[in-house]
C-alpha cells in the first residue's frame, strides 16, 4: 500500500512528488508516455523579460530533483480504471493494480477537435502534435503550412515552429460548423487575440489590448480588421478569413479560404486557394478529467477554466476522501501554475498524514500565495476570467461539503 500514487508526470505531478518526498511519503509517479514531462517537454518560447523557457530543460530540473529524493517514476504505465476502496484506492493499469492510500490525478489537458472537410488527409495535425514533433523529436512537419484556429495556444506554438525554420503562410479561422462554433466567430476570437498583444505589440494589437474590457471597442476592431491581417513575427493573423476545406488526393496540397463577415458567415465569391503541404488545427485545450469521474468525484462546468473540472478546494483536495487534483485537470493555465499547484497538492497530502504540524501549515499558506502570484503574473492566459472561474469551483466545493455534512 503506497502513501500516494500520482497519475501524470507533467509539471504538476513531478512538483507534487517532490513535495511528498520532502515529507518522506512513499510516492509513486506513473505516466502513459515513454518519458516524464507531459506537455512541458514540447514548450520553447521567450518570456517578456527576454529569458527563454525551454520545456526540456525545465523537465530535467524537476526529474533531477525528484530523483534526488529517490522518487519512483514509472513511464509507459496506462491507467484504465480506478476503484475507491475502504482504505484508499485501487489503480488499475496495464501493469497490474496499484493500491494507495491517497491519489493525485494530474492528467493534464487534451486538444479540442476542429473538424474541417479534408482533415483526415496526411499532413493535417493538431497544433500540439506539431509542437511535439518539432521541439521534442526534431522532425520537420512540412515545408509550408497554415494554422486553422486563432487562440493563445496556436499563437505561441506558431512562433515555436517559425523559430525551428518552418514556414507558415498565415493563421486563419476554421469555417463555422456545429463543432467549431466560437472558434470560427471573429468577435469571440478577438477576445482572445487582444490578450496576446504583448507577444508581438503592433499598434493595432496594442489598441485592442488597452481597451479589451470594452465590448464595443472589440466589435469595432473586428469590423475594421485589416484585410491583410495583423502580422505577428511577420506572419499574418486573419480573423476575417476562414479555412473552408483542406484539399489533396493522397496528402495535403492546398486549402480553400474565404472571407467572412464579422459574425463568421462566409462571403460568397471570395474563395481563394492557398498551396500548402501541412495544416495545423488549433481547437484549444480542455481538462482531461475522465479518471476523476470514474470514482464519482463531483464536477462543475466552468467556461473560464476550459470545461468540466473536478470540484476541489484551494488546497487541491476534492470531496472524495484522499483524492487530490492539480494542473490542467483543474483548468487550463500555464505550466508554471501547474507546477505551483502540484507543490501545493503535495503539501496538502503530507498535511493529511502529519495532522498537527506548524511548519507544514506555514508551507501550505506560502504555496497557496505562490499559486496566486504565478497566476497573476503569467505572460499567457488561455482563458479570460481565470480568478472568477476559480471562485466558482471553490463555491461548488463548499456547497457540496455543506450538503453532505
Amino acid at each position: 500500500m503506497r502513501d500516494i500514487v500520482i497519475i501524470g508526470a507533467g509539471p504538476a505531478g513531478l512538483s507534487a512528488a517532490i513535495a511528498c518526498r520532502e515529507w518522506d511519503l512513499d510516492t509513486l509517479v506513473i505516466d502513459e508516455f515513454p518519458k516524464p514531462g507531459g506537455r512541458l517537454v514540447g514548450q520553447l518560447h521567450q518570456e517578456p523579460d527576454g529569458e527563454w523557457w525551454n520545456g526540456i530543460k525545465e523537465t530535467q530540473k524537476l526529474v533531477d530533483k525528484a530523483e534526488a529524493f529517490n522518487t519512483e517514476i514509472k513511464c509507459g504505465v496506462s491507467v484504465h480504471h480506478i476503484e475507491k476502496v475502504d482504505n484508499g484506492f485501487a489503480v488499475h493499469t496495464n501493469q497490474g493494480v496499484i493500491d494507495t492510500e491517497n491519489l493525485l490525478v494530474a492528467s493534464g489537458a487534451a486538444e479540442s477537435p476542429a473538424p474541417l472537410p479534408g482533415w483526415t488527409l496526411p499532413g493535417v495535425m493538431s497544433i500540439g502534435a506539431a509542437q511535439v514533433m518539432t521541439n521534442v523529436h526534431r522532425v520537420r512537419v512540412g515545408n509550408k503550412g497554415i494554422v486553422a484556429g486563432v487562440n493563445v495556444l496556436s499563437a505561441a506554438i506558431a512562433r515555436e515552429l517559425q523559430l525551428a525554420g518552418v514556414e507558415l503562410h498565415s493563421m486563419a479561422l476554421p469555417a463555422v460548423n456545429t463543432v467549431t462554433k466560437d472558434a470560427g466567430n471573429p468577435k469571440k476570437v478577438m477576445d482572445g487575440l487582444v490578450r496576446i498583444a504583448h507577444l508581438a505589440p503592433s499598434a493595432f494589437l496594442r489598441f485592442g489590448s488597452k481597451f479589451a474590457k470594452a465590448a464595443w471597442i472589440r466589435n469595432l476592431a473586428v469590423n475594421f480588421y485589416p484585410k491583410g491581417g495583423v502580422k505577428m513575427w511577420g506572419m499574418p493573423i486573419h480573423i476575417r478569413k476562414a479555412i473552408v476545406s483542406i484539399n489533396g488526393t493522397t496528402q495535403v496540397e492546398s486549402v480553400t479560404v474565404c472571407k467572412v463577415t464579422a459574425d463568421g458567415e462566409p462571403v460568397a465569391g471570395s474563395e481563394e486557394t492557398i498551396e500548402v503541404d501541412f495544416v495545423c488545427i488549433a481547437g484549444g485545450l480542455y481538462p482531461l478529467a475522465e479518471l476523476a469521474a470514474v470514482i464519482d468525484c463531483p464536477f462543475q462546468y466552468v467556461e473560464e477554466l476550459g470545461g468540466h473540472v473536478p470540484v476541489h478546494n484551494q488546497q487541491m483536495e476534492t470531496p472524495v476522501e484522499g483524492l487530490y487534483v492539480a494542473g490542467n485537470i483543474t483548468g487550463i493555465e500555464s505550466s508554471k501554475v501547474a507546477g505551483a499547484q502540484g507543490t501545493l497538492a503535495g503539501l496538502s497530502i503530507a498535511k493529511k498524514n502529519e495532522k498537527s504540524n506548524a511548519e507544514l501549515d506555514i508551507k501550505i499558506a506560502e504555496a497557496m500565495k505562490q499559486v496566486k502570484t504565478i497566476r497573476e503574473t503569467a505572460s499567457i492566459q488561455f482563458h479570460p476570467g481565470i480568478n472568477a472561474g476559480r471562485k466558482k469551483v471553490e463555491k461548488a466545493y463548499q456547497a457540496y461539503e455543506q450538503a453532505n455534512a
